[in-house]
């Protein structure tokens, strides 16, 4: 294939061609400092900071919450992966078991999959009523805006991803073992569901993207890019500030005082690599 001065195929931008892994665990190094900056920020002025990741399987929600907290304290950035609620959850208020999992002081609470199952997965699966849906879409707006009365910076992002690239990803789970596991019953019913999920977002997009918690679209056909993108896009949204902190330097170590290392016969594991 022919390609242009930068080296892409003609006909396809730059953009078009998958990130290189080196260029992008530099770029990603570099936003792990900032987030590291976030962090400390956060702590410093009890900041509460809840984001919320959406999208089909296979979209790339769990390889960008990884990437987005690999360097970070979990004591600081918590994440949130509820399972099926139970029968006494479905017996309550819908948000209601989503509320207690929100950020107080000091904290970034990040949801892989929120309360807008209800607006994607139960709805396209039948798992609740129509007028169980339109009750939430009608409603969603003003819980996010008492969330974000009180404090919370909210920040929700739609990963993107075309069918084609959700069918190579899919297919890649049940070939890999390592990722066989992220394939479920469910995942194979939704596939095949792929309009009735373009219906879904879209009437979602409509009831709740709206001034004070706006749906933040990323095109993740390009998982380390997708990466990348959003974690520049929500420091970007976020008005950090570096803290101030000490220099640190490393005490010099005790004298051994006749300590000496104990001749006992540990049970040492094989070194195999």
């Amino acid at each position: 294939m022919a390609k242009d001065k930068k080296g892409a195929p003609k006909g396809r931008s730059a953009q078009d061609e998958k990130l290189k892994n080196k260029d992008y665990l530099e770029q990603l190094r570099l936003l792990h400092v900032e987030m590291v900056k976030l962090q400390e920020w956060v702590k410093a002025e009890g900041i509460k900071i809840c984001v919320v990741f959406e999208g089909r399987d296979g979209a790339g929600k769990g390889g960008t919450i990884k990437a987005l907290t690999e360097r970070v304290s979990p004591r600081v950035f918590r994440v949130v992966a509820l399972p099926a609620p139970t029968d006494r959850e479905k017996s309550q208020m819908y948000v209601q078991r989503y509320l207690p999992h929100l950020p107080a002081a000091g904290e970034v609470v990040i949801f892989d999959r929120s309360w807008y199952n209800r607006a994607g997965v139960e709805r396209v699966m039948g798992f609740c009523t129509q007028e169980q849906v339109d009750l939430f879409l009608k409603s969603v707006s003003h819980v996010e805006r008492a969330i974000v009365d009180s404090g919370v910076i909210l920040l929700k992002y739609w990963l993107e991803v075309s069918p084609e690239e959700q069918t190579r990803r899919l297919e890649a789970r049940i070939k890999d073992g390592r990722k066989i596991w992220k394939l479920t019953p469910m995942d194979l019913k939704s596939y095949s569901r792929w309009f009735d999920y373009s219906r879904a977002r879209d009437a979602m997009f409509e009831a709740s993207d709206s001034e004070h918690a706006p749906w933040l679209v990323a095109n993740s056909n390009d998982k380390r890019r997708a990466r990348l993108n959003i974690i520049s896009d929500l420091l970007s949204r976020i008005p950090y500030k570096e803290v101030a902190r000490d220099k640190v330097v490393l005490p010099k170590r005790q004298k051994p005082g006749g300590y000496r290392e104990p001749d006992y016969p540990l049970k040492r594991i094989a070194e195999k690599y």
